[in-house]
């Protein structure tokens, strides 16, 4: 088994006042060529965007990006003439593919949103864009693995579809309840609230961990807990 750990308090922080956004990969101003990727998970950004702001219109190429709100609602516009609000409990898929633009806003005038954006690599460039969009029930995930996103060409039922053989899972944990994983590639931990032993290792909120060449990994939660797992391609 081959573990790597990032703690909460080792990742780059940008505060740019209307956003505050911390990231778990080298991003943007935040360059530690010691944390480029996980396999192909390339980005996982905790952001948290001021009310009535937001990102302007700006191009995606060649990435299957992931936004995951946590709280608040967050609205998009895009190339492909999608203009949505992701609410809590929803997650967005785009395939950027050949290239979009898009824009994302916090049209509340007294609620902050936060939420993670993740990109991955795709496994085929150049693709047709597309987007999807699905709300996920919390009962799906109690003490249970739902998954929220599949390789389109083996989806899991009831998934989101990407251009990439990962597959991103969340599971809420009551206290003391254990479970195993299952690895299908390399599976990176990141834990969104509680603290919860995984592979022997004790996370706190929002420390991860990247565990690969295992078959299976044991979760125990020693609080009620919150887990997000992107099961990725190391190669």
């Amino acid at each position: 088994m081959k573990k790597i750990r990032h703690n909460a308090n080792s990742r780059g922080l940008a505060d740019h006042g209307w956003l505050k956004s911390f990231h778990t990969f080298s991003f943007a101003n935040y360059q530690n060529f010691e944390r480029m990727n996980f396999g192909m998970l390339r980005v996982l950004n905790d952001d948290v965007v001021q009310p009535m702001m937001g990102f302007g219109t700006h191009p995606h190429k060649n990435m299957e990006i992931i936004s995951i709100p946590l709280s608040g609602t967050l609205s998009h516009k895009d190339s492909m003439g999608n203009q949505r609000a992701i609410e809590v409990g929803e997650v967005q898929v785009m395939s950027a593919g050949t290239g979009l633009t898009h824009s994302e806003f916090n049209d509340s005038k007294t609620e902050a949103v936060h939420f993670l954006q993740l990109w991955i690599f795709p496994e085929v460039e150049n693709a047709k864009p597309s987007y999807d969009q699905k709300m996920f029930s919390e009962s799906g995930r109690k003490n249970k693995f739902q998954f929220l996103v599949s390789p389109l060409n083996q989806q899991i039922e009831g998934s989101l579809p990407i251009r990439q053989q990962a597959y991103i899972s969340r599971i809420d944990l009551d206290k003391e309840f254990e479970i195993h994983y299952e690895l299908t590639n390399g599976a990176y931990f990141f834990l969104l609230e509680g603290e919860l032993s995984v592979a022997d290792e004790i996370l706190e909120r929002r420390d991860a961990i990247g565990i690969s060449e295992t078959k299976k990994v044991l979760l125990k939660a020693r609080t009620k807990s919150s887990v997000l797992i992107i099961d990725v391609p190391m190669v």
